[in-house]
């Protein structure tokens, strides 16, 4: 559970259950409990609807991507703004069915509700509510209404409603109506509900009666998409007469009184069918719709049920996530899995909405969550849902070219939010800015390729794509001069809304970066393939032959800032000089910000609304050693206000990767519980699809630890505090694979497909058909880190002597005693403390030429170093650490290492050196270690470092290694092993250490 809060539905691993009805909760409800299969989405109101004096009821159906346009009016107006407005439409309302028992009319807010529940199987996919009321004449009866939008039938939803008198005969009448007086929410007051398009849209072209088949078609009077519903309709059980009914222009209703005995069930069975012009002409759409109603009442509810289910079946085979130990969870991964089903089109007609088809918040736009974080899930588990996604993306290439063109630049520029290609972002310093679009979608574009190996997309549109928006980057960026010509791109908007118009923000530079890398690579790839084609393409898209060579170019120049004094990559060229916000300023109740502030206010401000520079971490963790992730997550992640739902889970994957299991499980649970729990209080509008695909993320790439580059899969797996077994299964070139994580071990099971290598905790296992690898989750020792100076050799005494005589000739107090407090310190480091000691006042350059000066004099002084300067049982040491197999390293605050190892004969003992000519911040940041482990090619946590001073020693601790002291046991009181001096060292010291930090973890 999401820390302070306690659930809103009771905790069960596969269903949502609703206990009691709250006229105040029915918003929030609808949302939940709304039904959908990519195509058509129906929001979970009631039949017989809500009183709007009791309660606030959005009641909607919605086809993926059927929608309005209007006219955007800005007051102050200015070229190349957006001018059509877009809104996924509220459809016509066929869900109404209505009850009267003895003449009085079933409503949940009259008479007496002496039993309420309403259940949503996850498994099924199917709704039900069931209750018994008391009518306020005193009449008992036992209702059940069950609901489904197949998954088998793209245009089919069905109800079947039973009522049981319970304590006398009944006179009943059921009323069922096919409505099209629908209209849009709209909420003024926060950005993220419905927008300006509010109130009834569409206009009634037509409607029908058959016995008992209803008709209405409608129309969007703009768009000018049109669309038919149809529903029939089957009553068994008691004496009914015959059904009546009227024909309105905007609706049609069918009624049947009903006679039924006390405990005699009477069933309704109704389907719904739509059919708009994008699947058929429209002069044919009433007859297509009545077709597929028909056809399915011939089928039946049970019927209709059981192809859903089976549907749902295989798709639960797939997709599905277990987790043992933590209920809440699991519960929240099958909930949002369900959603990003119900909420993706499987055809490419469209994608998947921010709210997906549940509510009207964002008015149904596509945004880049869908390539970030919603794909992702289809890719390593339906990569044909994710192929169609990508299609959607093909197909609105046009558009983005003329967006492009319309802002004066070559190439394609997709649209930041939008249902039908065209831009509908309104804002544009948090719309349209927002480049990083593009390559968004090239990302997504390269993951799908890299997992399915899927090169005919490539042909059908795909390279087309990924080279127009490459084009878009070099019209769009320069070559700074002043800058050493870096590429840069100047005036964007990242992922953190509330840092808007900025240069070189780090996130798009880097996304760009690969953009650019990736379509060069395409290209070169598709010359070679295939000559012929690849001529056809470059003609068709007039591409010059040096494109791509400009392309990788730009890439390679690319502007990656970097602030060496705080050791972090800044958010962007002006974020780092901006004040940080108060804590009252970001106090509770002024969440979201952008609902209490200025947007001049908070991007003048040290404030994210999101992961901008941790999105970067994760997405692109290629370009950032191991002690770079570290640094920019902990400055980053105090200053992120996660008021966006994107948020938490990439903090939450980035925590766990650094090991930090607590923290990562607190994000998780805010994300996966972010719709059940309503944590950011706006599922009334819609659920939230990128925390849903977020939640699948955090478990894949965070605690499995999954990762592809180059064609293979990776995992370190780490279960965070509670967990007891983690299984999925993925989709991988072809390969079907079952993962079960275990606390202890996990193992690997080859479901489908030829051999694979996989690596685990970065160690090669071999996978075979048809059987399980298992392979141990824990830290195993595989590499020894050493400082150099006090571990190897002692050559204190000669960086003593250097600063002594520099001290001297300043007229700086200095002796041995500050000179043990420079142990382990860098070089810069080490000149400013001695500095501080007297009244000097230096200039940078003054400083670094007596850095140079003291290193001229130490490297004169260690000239004379020889074998027989290694310290007691080094040799020994090396010899036996080499002999068990494992690995090793210096890792030392000296530049000088290479040579001193030289000089002592001892350089091939050592797979790596590190010294502080490679790292931008000095002990007792971890750095010099990370730095080390990864040019090894092994995780932190399985490394044992030896070093003689404390700030080596906290080092390694931040690093998550063993350490093992030489020296003081009071001073080096942090290691997890001391000796008193380098000749007590050897296997057995270092493998107690290691042991010893293993058990601490856990």
């Amino acid at each position: 559970m999401v820390r302070g809060t306690s659930p809103l539905y009771p905790i069960e691993p596969w269903s949502v259950r609703e206990t009691s009805f709250d006229p105040a909760t029915c918003r929030r409800s609808e949302s939940v409990f709304a039904l959908g299969n990519g195509y058509l989405g129906i929001r979970g109101a009631f039949e017989e609807g809500l009183d709007p004096a009791v309660g606030a009821s959005v009641r909607g159906t919605y086809l993926n991507g059927f929608h309005e346009t209007g006219e955007i009016r800005y007051p102050e107006d200015a070229y190349g703004l957006a001018r059509k407005s877009q809104t996924l439409l509220n459809v016509t309302d066929a869900l109404g069915l209505e009850l009267f028992v003895d003449g009085e009319r079933f409503a949940l807010t009259v008479g007496e509700l002496e039993s309420y529940q309403r259940v949503l199987d996850l498994r099924t996919g199917i709704l039900t509510r069931e209750l018994v009321w008391r009518a306020p004449g005193g009449r008992r009866v036992h209702i059940v209404m069950e609901r489904l939008v197949s998954l088998a039938r793209t245009h089919v939803a069905a109800l079947r409603y039973r009522v049981t008198p319970l304590d006398a005969d009944a006179d009943l009448e059921l009323r069922s109506s096919v409505d099209g007086r629908v209209e849009n929410a709209v909420d003024e007051h926060d950005p993220r509900s419905g927008g300006e398009l509010g109130g009834r849209v569409l206009v009634s072209v037509g409607s029908e009666r058959r016995g008992t088949l209803l008709t209405i078609e409608q129309r969007a009077p703009h768009s000018g998409l049109q669309l038919a519903c149809s529903a029939d309709h089957r009553l068994a059980g008691g004496t009914a007469a015959e059904a009546g009914g009227r024909v309105e222009d905007d609706r049609v209703l069918l009624a049947w009184p009903v006679r039924a005995g006390a405990g005699e069930t009477v069933v309704l069975e109704k389907v719904v069918a739509y059919v708009d012009g994008r699947h058929a002409p429209v002069d044919e759409l009433a007859t297509r719709s009545r077709a597929e109603a028909e056809a399915a009442l011939a089928a039946g509810f049970a019927r209709l049920a059981d192809e859903h289910g089976r549907e749902l079946e295989a798709f639960w085979e797939r997709c599905d996530v277990e987790i043992e130990g933590d209920d809440a969870v699991q519960q929240s991964l099958r909930f949002g899995a369900l959603h990003l089903l119900q909420g993706t089109s499987r055809d490419g007609s469209a994608s998947i909405a921010a709210k997906g088809l549940s509510g009207p918040g964002y008015e149904g736009h596509l945004f880049w969550d869908a390539e970030v974080y919603v794909l992702p899930f289809f890719l390593y588990t339906w990569p044909a849902v994710a192929r169609a996604m990508l299609e959607h993306r093909i197909r609105g290439l046009d558009a983005a070219r003329r967006r492009a063109a319309e802002l004066s630049h070559r190439g394609a520029l997709y649209p930041w939010r939008t249902i039908d290609g065209d831009e509908a972002s309104a804002y544009f310093p948090a719309g349209t800015a927002q480049l990083h679009i593009d390559a968004d979608i090239a990302y997504a574009f390269e993951r799908y390729l890299e997992a399915s190996g899927d090169v005919d997309l490539l042909w059908q549109g795909g390279a087309a794509m990924l080279f127009e928006t490459a084009r878009f980057w070099l019209s769009r960026g320069s070559y700074a001069p002043r800058r050493g010509g870096r590429f840069c791109l100047h005036t964007v908007t990242g992922p953190d809304e509330y840092t808007a118009l900025v240069d070189n923000n780090l996130y798009t530079n880097l996304m760009a970066q690969e953009h650019l890398r990736f379509a060069a690579r395409v290209a070169e790839r598709l010359a070679e393939e295939d000559p012929t084609r690849w001529e056809e393409l470059r003609q068709g898209l007039e591409l010059a032959a040096g494109e791509p060579a400009a392309w990788a170019d730009a890439a390679e120049r690319m502007e990656l800032p970097f602030d060496r004094e705080l050791g972090v990559h800044p958010q962007d060229d002006s974020f780092l000089d901006k004040v940080p916000w108060s804590a009252e300023a970001l106090a509770p109740e002024r969440r979201p910000l952008l609902l209490h502030y200025h947007p001049l206010d908070i991007y003048r401000h040290q404030v994210l609304k999101q992961a901008d520079v941790v999105l970067a971490l994760y997405l692109r963790e290629d370009h950032f050693n191991r002690a770079e992730v570290r640094r920019d997550f902990e400055f980053y992640e105090p200053l992120t206000t996660h008021d966006s739902s994107l948020s938490p889970c990439v903090h939450g994957i980035v925590a766990a990767r650094l090991g930090r299991l607590q923290q990562a499980a607190e994000f998780f649970a805010r994300t996966a519980r972010m719709d059940l729990d309503d944590v950011n209080g706006n599922v009334k509008d819609g659920v939230h699809t990128a925390a849903m695909g977020g939640s699948y993320l955090a478990v894949l790439a965070g605690f499995a630890g999954m990762r592809t580059r180059g064609g293979e899969l990776s995992f370190v797996p780490r279960l965070p505090p509670g967990w007891r077994k983690l299984r999925f299964r993925l989709t991988f070139r072809g390969r079907r694979l079952e993962l079960t994580i275990g606390r202890e071990e996990t193992s690997y099971r080859l479901l489908e497909g030829e051999p694979l290598t996989v690596r685990h905790r970065l160690e090669p296992l071999e996978l075979r058909p048809g059987q399980t690898a298992v392979a141990s989750n824990r830290r195993r020792l595989r590499a020894v880190l050493f400082d150099l100076d006090g571990v190897l050799t002692d050559t204190a005494e000669y960086h003593y002597q250097a600063w002594q005589a520099l001290a001297d000739r300043l007229g700086v107090p200095f002796d041995r005693e500050v000179n043990e407090e420079l142990r382990g310190v860098g070089r810069m480091d080490s000149l400013e403390r001695i500095l501080e000691r007297g009244s000097l006042e230096l200039s940078a350059d003054d400083k670094a030429r007596l850095a140079d000066e003291k290193n001229r004099d130490y490297q004169r002084r260690i000239e004379g170093i020889t074998p027989r300067d290694l310290l007691p049982g080094v040799p020994e040491l090396l010899a036996e650490v080499r002999a068990a197999g494992l690995r090793t390293a210096v890792a030392s605050a000296s530049r000088n290492a290479p040579a001193v190892l030289q000089r002592l004969g001892i350089a091939d003992a050592f797979d790596v050196v590190v010294d502080a000519g490679l790292v931008s911040r000095g002990k007792p940041d971890p750095e010099v270690f990370q730095r080390a482990a990864e040019a090894l090619g092994v995780l932190d946590d399985d490394c044992v470092g030896v070093e003689d001073a404390e700030a080596g020693v906290a080092a390694l601790r931040g690093a998550g290694m063993a350490a093992v002291g030489v020296g003081e046991p009071a001073r080096l009181a942090a290691a997890h092993r001391v000796v008193p001096a380098t000749a007590e060292l050897d296997l057995k010291v270092l493998s107690g250490a290691f042991s010893a930090a293993a058990a601490a973890d856990g």
